[in-house]
């Protein structure tokens, strides 16, 4: 067994993180004990406290994402492997405490990590940007599928909606307001998530406009009734100042 650590020790470590990557297992858990010290101190700079491997969820959240770290570290990336996992590490230990306190936090990624403590401030900086980049991607992607799987249990499509959405700014602006009426009224509201259609004649007394416009857009207005009505960050940022 200390044959196979000397010879894991003597391997530089992107070459170690390739190694685990292509299924070395060995290599895989000599990274992960290894290098615990490093990520209870990555995860102690968040919290501000010294952190017990064996006792705070933090460290275990910690490890995960230093075990997420070698699954999806690349050398095209332009940075250390150290660089990924802390930002890696600090990113989802930041999440952890978010998630923990139910609210938003006042902890930030700047906050907890002086980038006069890297060897090259520059590189946390690249770094730092391109794995928020990847996140934002990832979050919106995870957004777009389960708006996908919301538009279908109105029998709608994002395929159809291409079709179907006002080509005119003016009828986009007017159908987002309609969304947004119905979805401040609360009889409306609970009325088109109960059915999963549009109470077409009694939002014709309230809108001027008529009842084959209505039609006409209906699933348009439905999207974005959906939209208005689940958690969606980055869906809801395209509609500021929509129809308002």
């Amino acid at each position: 067994m200390a044959t196979v650590r000397n010879t894991i020790e003597d391997i530089p470590l992107e070459e170690m993180v390739a190694l685990a990557q292509q299924g070395d297992e060995s290599v895989q858990n000599y990274l992960l004990q290894q290098y615990q010290p490093f990520i209870a101190k990555c995860v102690s700079e968040v919290c501000k406290r010294y952190i017990d491997p064996k006792r705070d969820d933090e460290f275990s959240i910690g490890l995960s994402a230093f075990n997420e770290s070698i699954k999806t570290y690349s050398e095209d990336r332009g940075t250390s492997f150290l660089t990924f996992a802390t930002l890696v590490i600090k990113r989802k230990v930041i999440d952890y405490i978010r998630y923990m306190k139910k609210g938003p936090s006042s902890v930030s990624l700047d906050e907890t990590y002086d980038e006069e403590q890297m060897e090259n401030p520059m590189e946390y900086s690249v770094v730092k940007d391109q794995y928020e980049r990847e996140q934002d991607s990832w979050y919106r992607r995870q957004e777009i599928l389960d708006f996908s799987k919301k538009l279908s249990s109105y029998k709608l499509s994002l395929k159809e909606l291409t079709k179907v959405s006002p080509k005119h700014k003016d009828s986009r602006d007017t159908a987002v307001r309609i969304a947004r009426m119905i979805y401040d009224d609360v009889q409306l509201r609970e009325f088109v998530k109960e059915k999963k259609k549009l109470p077409i004649k009694e939002l014709s007394k309230q809108v001027e406009v008529s009842k084959k416009t209505l039609e006409r857009n209906r699933k348009f207005i439905l999207a974005i009734f959906i939209v208005l009505d689940e958690d969606y960050v980055y869906l809801q940022d395209y509609l500021k100042g929509v129809g308002c």
